[in-house]
């Protein structure tokens, strides 16, 4: 099986080499860090066993904030290494933990790869963020007696058929996971329907909620609003988009500024990827909108020219900022089919928050906002329009959202010291 597995992921790397090739001339990926996705990574300190935590992109690499805060605290003695297996996920880990801790490249599973990785990482136990368990990492690290934690544990509406009708081949690898500690009892019932064992599953809640921020002071805000020339103007951020929802935005923006009751509000668009920066920039441009692209103010180190009506949030790490002076914010890749962007940071800094039906990647955190009336979803674009306009026009409607939102983020945070107590009984093994 071994074999088979190796054999199965360098036909998967052929047929995948045109996609990287296009995305390394047209949007600069994959340009580096190669050394160590092949396995050759260096630690600072490669003879002390560290605890090795792997997220795959920015979102997940930001849930493992607070928990590696809280091994740094429980642990201060052993090393932390994270890695990532995505270019912006690599920056974001660099940004939060370059200074300090061993910030490096997934490196890829094939056995002769893996096997040489694990040895230079020496992890004394591998946290591993919602689901990325691996055949061979599963595989090496049994062999050498190293706990594979699934953290945040989450198996998505989309993912579990695919690795059920692959349940004969799976088991094996979930078989070898240590511990699963799942978001929630349905998460829980998929691993062990894919071959965890039932009593290496518990429940524990969401990271994410921990490191949703409830505090409204953004050091970066003040700044953000003296940029863009803010003052008393009402903001509608449309944060975490995806493709075609800033035309649906742009257009919906369109009927509510042909009131004169919206007459002082402003949209900032703040795209998911940053390889559509300049896709979106033509939108603005060609749906005839005066706007600023924030990277050149932040650049330049300058403000705006007047109050240009649109802003393009075209820089990485600023998302919150445009949330905190937000008047209302819409949750993107959620009117249209990709799963929906978090919205509890949002929520959690009490403003008030929509998103649309597509949200299948954020399941549990929109049931949980929902119920708890924390949140409003809307289904297409004359429901975002009538939302919008009735949360700018009702402020005590609006306020009663926001605080709801924010309530619920709160209840449902301390995930974070469950996560490191089951991970320090295994340390302590």
């Amino acid at each position: 099986m071994r074999y088979v597995i190796d054999l199965l992921y360098l036909l998967g790397i052929v047929a995948y080499s045109p996609v990287i090739f296009y995305r390394r001339l047209a949007h600069g990926r994959y340009k580096g860090g190669w050394d160590q996705r092949l396995g050759r990574i260096q630690r600072r300190q490669p003879d002390r066993r560290c605890v090795w935590i792997h997220a795959v992109s920015v979102g997940e690499v930001n849930a493992t904030r607070t928990l590696v805060e809280a091994f740094a605290q429980r642990f201060p003695d052993v090393p932390i290494a994270v890695s990532a297996t995505t270019d912006t996920g690599l920056a974001r880990a660099k940004a939060l933990y370059g200074d300090t801790h061993d910030v490096f490249y997934f490196p890829f599973d094939l056995s002769c790869v893996m096997r040489g990785a694990l040895e230079r990482i020496n992890p004394a136990v591998i946290c591993l963020m919602e689901l990325e368990v691996w055949p061979n990492l599963a595989r090496f690290a049994a062999e050498k007696g190293i706990p594979v934690v699934v953290v945040n544990g989450r198996i998505s509406d989309g993912s579990f058929p695919k690795y059920l009708r692959l349940r004969r081949f799976v088991r094996p690898m979930f078989e070898r996971v240590a511990l699963v500690l799942a978001q929630t009892p349905e998460y829980a019932e998929r691993f062990v329907a894919l071959g965890c064992p039932a009593e290496r599953v518990r429940v524990i809640g969401s990271l994410k909620y921990d490191t949703a921020q409830t505090n409204c002071e953004v050091p970066t805000a003040a700044r953000l609003a003296e940029q863009i020339q803010l003052g008393r103007d009402r903001l509608w951020v449309l944060g975490g988009t995806g493709p075609g929802e800033e035309a649906i935005g742009l257009e919906v923006f369109r009927r509510l500024k042909q009131d004169q009751a919206f007459a002082d509000v402003r949209l900032a668009v703040v795209p998911r990827k940053p390889e559509r920066f300049d896709e979106v920039a033509q939108a603005i441009e060609q749906a005839g909108w005066d706007y600023v692209r924030y990277s050149r103010l932040k650049a330049e180190q300058r403000c705006a020219e007047g109050r240009p009506p649109v802003i393009l949030g075209d820089t990485m790490g600023d998302l919150r900022a445009f949330y905190a002076l937000a008047s209302v914010v819409f949750v993107g890749r959620s009117l249209v089919p990709m799963g929906g962007s978090d919205m509890m940071e949002s929520a959690a800094l009490g403003k008030c928050t929509l998103f649309g039906p597509h949200t299948f990647n954020f399941r549990q955190t929109v049931q949980v906002l929902l119920a708890g009336g924390g949140a409003i979803a809307v289904n297409d674009a004359d429901a975002l329009f009538e939302a919008v306009r009735r949360c700018l026009t009702d402020s005590a409607y609006a306020q009663q959202i926001a605080a709801a939102g924010r309530e619920v983020i709160a209840r449902n945070q301390g995930a974070t010291q469950k996560t490191v107590d089951a991970v320090a009984s295994l340390l302590n093994r």
